[in-house]
């Protein structure tokens, strides 16, 4: 079988890439990232036009992922306010 990327964890990784060492990470769950890719696919779904090259035929929640991992939409932490997945 194949693994399919980009992981949970290399989503997980960019999300926390800047918090400092010993601080509280953005996301401290796989549920949190598939939230995040969820909220975003809805928004996609609903008008919102990508922000990564996307072929035709890509379904929104793998554009919504592609998105997350290319950095072009950032997940909030909890209590954090923006527009962001």
């Amino acid at each position: 079988m194949a693994m399919l990327r980009p992981t949970y964890s290399d989503l997980m990784d960019i999300a926390n890439k800047d918090v400092p060492e010993g601080g509280t990470p953005v996301i401290k769950s796989r549920y949190s990232v598939v939230i995040a890719a969820s909220k975003r696919a809805r928004q996609l779904v609903d008008g919102d036009e990508p922000l990564v090259a996307a072929a035709p035929d890509d379904k929104p929640l793998s554009v919504a992922v592609e998105e997350l991992y290319e950095e072009k939409v950032k997940i909030l932490g909890e209590g954090s306010e923006g527009e962001d997945a």
